[in-house]
Order: C-alpha cells, then sequence, then structure tokens
C-alpha cells in the first residue's frame, strides 16, 4: 500500500516560540480550491505581530502555520475551478490568518478567486512579496480614493512594503507623486520616478514648497500614529487621505476643516470574512500585466531564506537578534 503523501511545514507553536519545522499530511483542493506546490512565501511585518501575539485582528490562534503570500505552482485543481489548471504558475494573498492555512509550507490550498498569474518576467520570489502590499495599496489609492492623472498624491513612508508599491500605482495611473522617507531611500524613490520628501520635515513646509500651501489632492499613510496626523495636515481642501494603519485616536480638526474625507484599508477583511475575495484575484491580474510592462517592481531584500532558516527571515523583517533590518521584502524560498 502507498504512503498518504506529506508535506513538510513551519509551525509557530506558541507566542514568541521559535518556528518548527514538521512533516504533515499533505492537503486535497476542496470545493472551489486548487492545490499549490509552494515556490516562495512572502513574509510580512503581521506575520511576526502574529507569531509575538500582537495581532489579535488576524485572529490567528497558535499553533498554526503562518504566511499570507505566496507565488507556486498548481498542482491539482477543483473540477469546479476554471480559470487555473495544473502546471500554471500563479501568486496571490491566500491565508495565514484566521482559519486559513499558511504559505510557509511545502503545499498550502488556496481558494481560486484569490490567485492571479505570476508576471511572467518576475521570480517566485519577487512574485511572492506582492500580493498583500499591492492589493493594500490598491484598495487606497484605486477603490477608495479614484486617483487620476495630474493629481498631486503623497505616499507617507513611500519607500516601505506598501508605499513602494502604492507610489509606483500611482505612477502608472499618471499622478505626480510625492514620497517621504528618510534620506536613505531617497534615491530609491527618484528612480521609481517620486519626488522625495526628508520624512523629519515639517508638513506646513514641504506642503509650502510643493503644493503652494494648498495640499496634495490624495495622502495615503502607511504608517498610522503621528504620520496619519501629518497626512490630515498635508491633504488639500476636498481632498482625500486613506490609511492602511489609522487604528489610533485622532483629532479630526484638520480634516475637517478642510471639507476632506478620509477612507481605512482593512486587506484582511475579505480573507477573513470570505467576502469580495474575486476582487483580490482582479487586483493582482492587473498587477502583474503592470509587472510585464514594466510599471511595477517590488523591492525585494537580497538575502535568501530557506525553510531552515525562517526564524532568520522573521529576524530581518525585525530587525531583532542583531540581524540587519530588510532593505526590502523578504521572501522565503520553500525547496
Amino acid at each position: 500500500m502507498n504512503a498518504a503523501p506529506t508535506t513538510l511545514a513551519a509551525f509557530a507553536d506558541i507566542v514568541n516560540g521559535p518556528l518548527n519545522l514538521r512533516t504533515v499530511a499533505r492537503p486535497k483542493a476542496g470545493a472551489g480550491e486548487v492545490l499549490i506546490r509552494v515556490h516562495a512565501s512572502g513574509t510580512n511585518p503581521l506575520d511576526t505581530k502574529i507569531l509575538a501575539g500582537e495581532a489579535a485582528h488576524a485572529c490567528r490562534p497558535l499553533p498554526a502555520v503562518l504566511g499570507m503570500d505566496v507565488a507556486g505552482v498548481v498542482q491539482e485543481v477543483d473540477p469546479g475551478v476554471t480559470a487555473f489548471a495544473a502546471g500554471d504558475e500563479v501568486y496571490g494573498l491566500i491565508g495565514g490568518v484566521g482559519s486559513l492555512p499558511g504559505t510557509q509550507a511545502q503545499h498550502v490550498v488556496a481558494d481560486a478567486r484569490l490567485l492571479a498569474h505570476k508576471p511572467t518576467n518576475l521570480t517566485m520570489r519577487e512574485a511572492a512579496v506582492l500580493p498583500l502590499v499591492t492589493i493594500t495599496a490598491w484598495e487606497g489609492l484605486i477603490d477608495r480614493a479614484a486617483i487620476r492623472p495630474g493629481m498631486k498624491v503623497l505616499v507617507q513612508g513611500g519607500a516601505g512594503g506598501v508605499g513602494h508599491v502604492a507610489v509606483q500605482i500611482a505612477l502608472a495611473r499618471g499622478a505626480r507623486v510625492f514620497a517621504t522617507a528618510f534620506v536613505a531611500d531617497h534615491d530609491y524613490l527618484r528612480g521609481l520616478g517620486a519626488v522625495p520628501i526628508d520624512a523629519r520635515r515639517d508638513v506646513a513646509d514641504y506642503a509650502a514648497e510643493y503644493t503652494e500651501s494648498r495640499g496634495f489632492d490624495v495622502v495615503y499613510d502607511t504608517g498610522g500614529g503621528a504620520m496619519l496626523d501629518a497626512s490630515f495636515q498635508a491633504v488639500r481642501r476636498f481632498g482625500h487621505v486613506v490609511s492602511c494603519l489609522g487604528w489610533g485616536a485622532h483629532a479630526l480638526a484638520p480634516l475637517s476643516f478642510k471639507q476632506a474625507t478620509y477612507s481605512g484599508v482593512f486587506t484582511l477583511h475579505s480573507l477573513l470574512a470570505d467576502e469580495g475575495r474575486a476582487h483580490y484575484g482582479e487586483i493582482l491580474h492587473a498587477a502583474s500585466n503592470m509587472a510585464e510592462r514594466g510599471r511595477l517592481l517590488p523591492r525585494l531584500d537580497p538575502r535568501q531564506f530557506t525553510m531552515e532558516q525562517i526564524g532568520e527571515a522573521y529576524d530581518a523583517v525585525t530587525g531583532r537578534n542583531g540581524a540587519k533590518r530588510a532593505q526590502g521584502k523578504i521572501a522565503i524560498t520553500v525547496a
């Protein structure tokens, strides 16, 4: 009798504990699902927060396999799925929160609606770090703020994970893009086509220089806290502020006096509530087209991590245990 197929997965067993590799039964594709042979898993700050017990909004009890982003090859397809076939290279934001299986494993099943075909010009590692940040940036700029050509768009934290993708999406839509960042990242932002602004500058100062004190049409805040407060000051009258980390208490007076609007982005909602998942696949399909036209390229940290080095990958994201903090997104290669 043939043994049941198995797969290797990295388990987070306890809060702040190590990530342990274990062999488990290989999953099977259920209704509306595909089975993916994982080639790379993107590692996000949220993964490290779940491990640290600091992400109640992710609804992810331990023990669990973590990892939200994936790039790999379809191995098995439910008969009801027509968009993908065995052998297709795909990527997506598919799990690692709620009860959804994580991507830090050799095999994972995914809701086919969440997937898109991988950009043909990107490596598996490059594709694996795009889904979460791309969907988050797209929801803010396109779905909420409806940016248009010629708009002045300010991305707060423009060299970060969501920020560097938001910059590229806004540029591809014909916006005039400005981005706050530390000086060390200014050359990178210029290379993308954005105008870099020293993150330490006073809002009134750079708003006067770049908008004649009128303010920016759209401001995307990627950091929350004081960065969101600064975004309320930076936006113009009737402008729009978007935030993917707007969870704190903030004074709304600067926004209200300008008759400006605000939108929050909570990218996990579609995963947790099983609502609007097909739109995530649509966003990634559009992102693939952008990438293949040379308009979207992830900022990937050059270090390579295997499944056996997954703890080191987490340290690179957080900068803990003496690790050099990531200069770009971190991908885990799943051999």
